[in-house]
Parts: C-alpha cells; sequence; structure tokens
C-alpha cells in the first residue's frame, strides 16, 4: 500500500509538471499546427509503436518551429521535435532512431529519474505544488533539452530504439550513419544540440552498428521517399 501511494503521488508530480513545462513552452516557442505536417510524423511513430506495444495515444508529439538540431522528452508522456532535426534528417529511418531513442527515455522512466538526480525530488514536489513553479518549470526545460542523461542511460535509449526499429522492420542503420554525421558537423554548428550534449556520438555509432551485427534485417521504408521530401519540405516552408 506504501508503495502504491509513492507511485501514485510520483505520478501526480509527473503530470503536473508536464502540464507546467508545456505551458512554459506554449509561452515562448513557435508550434506547428499544420494537421498535414502533424500527420506525416505521426505515419512514422505508428509502426514503432505499434509493433512495440507502445501505446500511441499516450504519447504527446509537440513539432516546435525552431532552426535547433534537437529533439527531447518532458515529464507525463511530452516528446518535443524541433523542425530542425526533421530537416536535417537525411534519411527518415534516421528521424524515427531519434524518436524511439526519446521514446525509450519515456517508456524507461528516464525523465523523472534524471530530473530527481539533477534537481531533487523534494525540488519537484514543491514546484508541482506551486512552490516557484515558474522558475522551476524553466530549469526543467533547460535540464531537459540541453544536456544529456548520461553514458548507461543514453546507452539504454539508444538500444531501446535499435530494438525498436528492427521489430517494426526500419533500417536502424541511418540512425548509426545520422550520429557520425553530427559528429563531424558539429564542430560548425553550433545549433546540433541532440548530439552535441550527449556522449561519445561516433563511440554510439559504433556500438549500435555492433548490436545489429549478424541479425537479420527485413527493412522497408515507412513513407515514401517523395513523400519524406515534400514533408521535410512543408516543415521547412512552415
Amino acid at each position: 500500500m506504501k508503495f502504491f501511494k509513492v507511485g501514485e503521488r510520483t505520478a501526480n508530480v509527473e503530470h503536473k509538471l508536464g502540464d507546467m513545462i508545456w505551458h512554459q513552452i506554449e509561452d515562448t516557442e513557435e508550434i506547428i499546427t499544420n494537421d498535414t505536417i502533424i500527420k506525416s510524423l505521426d505515419k512514422l511513430l505508428k509502426p514503432i509503436c505499434d509493433a512495440n506495444n507502445i501505446n500511441r495515444d499516450s504519447l504527446k508529439i509537440h513539432i516546435i518551429k525552431k532552426d535547433e538540431i534537437n529533439a527531447f522528452a518532458l515529464p507525463n508522456n511530452n516528446l518535443v521535435v524541433y523542425t530542425g532535426l526533421i530537416e536535417d534528417c537525411k534519411k527518415q529511418e534516421a528521424l524515427q532512431g531519434v524518436l524511439g531513442h526519446e521514446i525509450a527515455h519515456i517508456e524507461n522512466h528516464h525523465v523523472m529519474k534524471k530530473l530527481s538526480q539533477e534537481i531533487g525530488y523534494s525540488v519537484l514536489l514543491a514546484a508541482a505544488g506551486g512552490s516557484n513553479g515558474a522558475r522551476i518549470a524553466r530549469e526543467i526545460l533547460k535540464t531537459l533539452s540541453y544536456s544529456a542523461y548520461g553514458r548507461s542511460l543514453e546507452k539504454e535509449a539508444d538500444i531501446a530504439s535499435v530494438k525498436y526499429m528492427i521489430k517494426a522492420n526500419i533500417d536502424p542503420i541511418p540512425m548509426a550513419d545520422f550520429m557520425y554525421q553530427m559528429e563531424q558537423d558539429r564542430r560548425i554548428n553550433k545549433n546540433m544540440y541532440w548530439i552535441s550534449d550527449h556522449p561519445e556520438s561516433e563511440q554510439r555509432a559504433k556500438y549500435i552498428l555492433d548490436f545489429i551485427k549478424g541479425k537479420k534485417l527485413e527493412s522497408k521504408s515507412t513513407i515514401s521517399y517523395v513523400d519524406w521530401k515534400i514533408f521535410q519540405e512543408q516543415v521547412k516552408a512552415e
């Protein structure tokens, strides 16, 4: 009973924090509401969720108009994707790999674990109760959008994403290629937050390739190449 009450309280705190942070984003960022763009992103998410028994309706996906190459998970199953990431991915599978990585953070409860360690559960509890809520929301947003989870949790999310993709018949190699590409390009592009603040991206690409070595991969594109390019152009035009 005590364990149940603690779990219930944590879920309640996470729900309140998620809403609080999302309101902070709504007040400061340009949110994409174009139904065609949202549906295209959903098509890319659907096979990952369907093949891995992930409740798609439980995920709250938000697209933000921003040049930064970034995506990040927030409390209460919120997942934020910047348009800069969508535009920069050379292949749809690379974007699906990043989305899978962030979904893994959500599914494995990494978000609240990270916040409890870095900010403190008592501070989160106070914020959810209304104490210094706006200030803490800004701090949480900065923590989750611009810093990594640490080597072990990032590797767990990487491998989970690869497993998601394999089950969904999505080729995970472009995810590794994306990491190699970002590692090379980040020296001249300060906006590559998703990769620049994650540990040892070249090493991550290598262990992804090692993980899939010898595995039989039956992959197919979720949407056509033409539809993928149209999606990117629509995002760019917003």
